[in-house]
């Protein structure tokens, strides 16, 4: 696909947003999309996802039809309002009506949108399934569904409200899957919405998933326990091993987390035997989210679906990290290698990457601030879903502490009760490992991109 086999409205759009050319992945995925075949594009932020949707539902929507036709689920207002504000802008000319869905404020403008004919809806979980249950949304006419950043959804929480939603959306739709990385939380998610879906991922025109991502981030030694747990909180990954170079380190990343309120423990050396086991044990059978370990966890341990290695230490030879990182991205399940690296470690990682030939990609280290949003827009969710699933006499019990609730936020020192409570239900929530649906039968198949083309659909259920 490039620019000039685009419709002469969408070419003006493009023009005006200054691009020149379609990038890689919107070049590969339209097709698809425009071909109505279920797709998995393994994309990072900036690599121009939202311009490799936007485009194709602005295609293939009908203007003259003033129905719901296309709907993209995404983790948080912001990512909510840069789609919308995305959309609006390559659609201007096109007819095609946006309206943008997200917790937190009131539900007049967004029912108003739908009333106006919205086409093409963004926005989160929570509030997409507050709309479906009010009766204020309609999904009868969604030809199109996309997920935008799932795995972000994934490690929010979201699971059990998409899996509501699943019920509203009727069954002859093609649904796209766009996602940084596809731990197996997120493949599942994919084979439980989409149908026979085929993966599409950016390395040398290949279409396949990379079984492991390698990235960093640069700390002061002093500093990073804090980058950890920060990066932990952003992640919220299923489950994870923590490397440290000495069983002293170990011991002392082990007390952070737990005193984070976390569920880790230790593998060293030294380690008597049956404590050895037991702890492998819960690591097996996935009752333990965090290891944190010296290298003897970096070879003869195969855990299933395990999301996440940290490097907190940098190896002491190089093919160490190779091995630590190898505990990830096994049997065909794609992980995430993190190092944690000073500045001299950050020249040592650069080395290794050249011998190796891997890419590694610099992110930026969470801040205490962005970290307090990410943790408030989870919490909402998550309460919200628990408000929706209160019965009559629940919600009357519950009215009678609303008073209570009011004067409890008009002082700062009755805010700390609140906050307090608030914390003690994050603890207990999130600091489990997210759900996972059902595996279901039909693995997706890989396949060229330019292989296969409109797939026989049934007719009209709800799914």
């Amino acid at each position: 696909m490039t620019l000039a086999e685009l419709p002469a409205t969408l070419q003006s759009a493009v023009d005006r947003a200054g691009w020149k050319a379609l990038m890689p992945v919107q070049a590969k995925a339209i097709p698809y999309m425009l071909a109505e075949r279920d797709l998995m594009v393994q994309s990072r932020t900036g690599s121009g996802k939202t311009g490799a949707f936007i485009l194709p539902i602005l295609m293939r929507v009908n203007p003259s039809l003033a129905r719901c036709q296309a709907l993209v689920l995404v983790p948080t207002r912001e990512l909510a309002l840069q789609v919308s504000r995305e959309a609006e802008m390559l659609g201007e000319g096109t007819g095609v009506r946006t309206v943008v869905v997200y917790g937190g404020v009131g539900y007049g403008n967004q029912i108003e949108g739908f009333r106006k004919g919205a086409h093409l809806v963004v926005g989160t979980p929570g509030r997409i399934l507050d709309h479906l249950l009010k009766g204020s949304l309609s999904l009868d006419d969604v030809s199109i569904l996309v997920f935008d950043e799932a795995d972000r959804m994934m490690s929010m929480g979201f699971y059990p409200d998409m899996e509501q939603i699943r019920r509203f959306l009727p069954r002859e739709r093609s649904g796209f899957m766009f996602s940084a990385t596809y731990p197996a939380s997120v493949r599942r998610l994919a084979l439980h919405f989409l149908r026979n879906p085929e993966f599409l991922s950016l390395s040398e025109g290949a279409v396949h998933v990379p079984q492991t991502r390698h990235a960093f981030y640069v700390a002061p030694a002093m500093d990073k326990d804090r980058v950890l747990v920060r990066i932990i909180e952003a992640e919220n990954p299923s489950s994870a091993i923590i490397f440290c170079n000495t069983k002293a380190k170990v011991g002392y990343v082990t007390q952070v987390l737990q005193r984070f309120g976390y569920d880790a423990d230790q593998l060293t050396s030294d380690l008597a035997q049956r404590a050895r086991e037991n702890v492998l044990q819960r690591l097996y059978k996935g009752t333990l989210r965090f290891l944190v370990a010296t290298d003897v966890a970096a070879r003869g341990i195969d855990v299933a679906n395990l999301s996440h290695v940290f490097l907190y230490d940098f190896p002491e030879d190089q093919e160490s990290y190779i091995h630590r990182a190898g505990r990830t991205g096994r049997a065909g399940a794609a992980g995430v290698a993190i190092s944690i690296v000073d500045l001299m470690e950050k020249t040592e990682l650069g080395r290794l990457a050249k011998r190796y030939s891997i890419e590694m990609e610099a992110r930026e280290a969470p801040t205490e601030e962005s970290i307090q949003t990410v943790v408030s827009e989870r919490v909402v969710a998550l309460l919200e879903a628990k408000l929706r699933n209160r019965d009559r006499i629940q919600m009357e019990r519950m009215r009678r502490f609303i008073p209570l609730a009011k004067s409890l936020g008009e002082s700062d020192d009755e805010l700390a009760i609140i906050a307090m409570l608030i914390d003690d239900y994050y603890q207990e929530t999130l600091h489990a490992p997210p759900p996972e649906p059902p595996a279901e039968a039909g693995a997706p198949r890989e396949e060229s991109p330019d292989g296969g083309g409109r797939r026989r659909r049934s007719g009209r259920r709800r799914g």
